[in-house]
């Protein structure tokens, strides 16, 4: 393909174009996206999405994760939440900084559309994730990161969600009583699951706050790992999900969804 382009007497650079679009990929996937299907969906040679994406990110306007490709911090509209390709850039960054100063695998789940949604996750050195068995659509009543946005919906969302939702028992741990459910809702200081969703594992959350932003930041951990309390732990994910919530264009107040 010829370096420049003449359309309608413009003349076109054919590189700046590849490596928009390359950008325009990126920014509106919900997940990193490895050069190898950077490639394909801009259908480009890998050698070419390497030099062009490198480029990128020594700009700032791409981020390279273990996993992919995320939105870098030049991108322009790095500040409007509502798209996904920046919402993945600025919750990678905070689940990275969680699995990295607990040693834990942290996630990060979104309510959208009246559902639960997992959004993305870090693996931590010390702790591998737990097998997500269950989607987390049909399992927000036996985790931490379901239970904590359960706890932000306003009473009668929360109830609406239960009255579509069954509580199914995942493991015999599992609260399956609505009522026992929404007390706990109403009465936890800390989130947490244990062993509700998985034998041998526990889980805690906290929430994130932003403008059309209803989510929670989790890390799991063995249930015999001993070391910080729970109420540490939440207490160092709570000064990362403030951090993000902040990033997300949280203010004085914060509204759900």
């Amino acid at each position: 393909m010829a370096a420049e382009q003449r359309t309608q007497g413009a003349t076109l650079i054919a590189s700046v174009q590849r490596a928009l679009k390359l950008v325009d990929i990126v920014a509106n996937s919900p997940r990193p996206v490895p050069a190898k299907a950077l490639a394909r969906h801009a259908d480009l040679t890998l050698g070419t999405t390497y030099n062009l994406a490198r480029t990128l990110i020594r700009e700032g306007y791409l981020s390279a994760e273990p996993d992919g490709l995320v939105i870098g911090e030049k991108f322009p509209g790095m500040q409007d939440a509502g798209n996904s390709g920046v919402f993945l850039a600025r919750v990678r960054s905070a689940l990275r900084d969680v699995a990295e100063g607990l040693g834990a695998t942290a996630y990060l789940s979104r309510y959208t559309d009246g559902e639960v949604h997992l959004v993305d996750i870090v693996d931590g050195v010390l702790h591998p994730r737990v097998e997500l068995w269950v989607g987390l659509h049909s399992s927000a009543h036996a985790t931490a990161l379901g239970k904590q946005i359960l706890a932000e919906l306003p009473a009668e969302e929360r109830l609406d969600y239960l009255s579509r939702h069954p509580l199914d028992e995942l493991t015999p741990y599992t609260i399956s009583d609505r009522r026992l459910l929404l007390q706990q809702l109403e009465q936890s200081d800390v989130v947490q699951d244990q062993q509700e969703y998985a034998i041998g594992f526990r889980c805690i959350a906290v929430p994130v706050r932003a403008p059309g932003v209803t989510a929670s930041l989790a890390v799991s951990l063995p249930v015999d790992q001993s070391g910080e309390s729970p109420s540490q732990i939440a207490e160092h994910l709570r000064r990362v999900g403030n951090q993000l919530s902040l990033r997300l264009g949280a203010g004085g107040h914060s509204q759900a969804n």
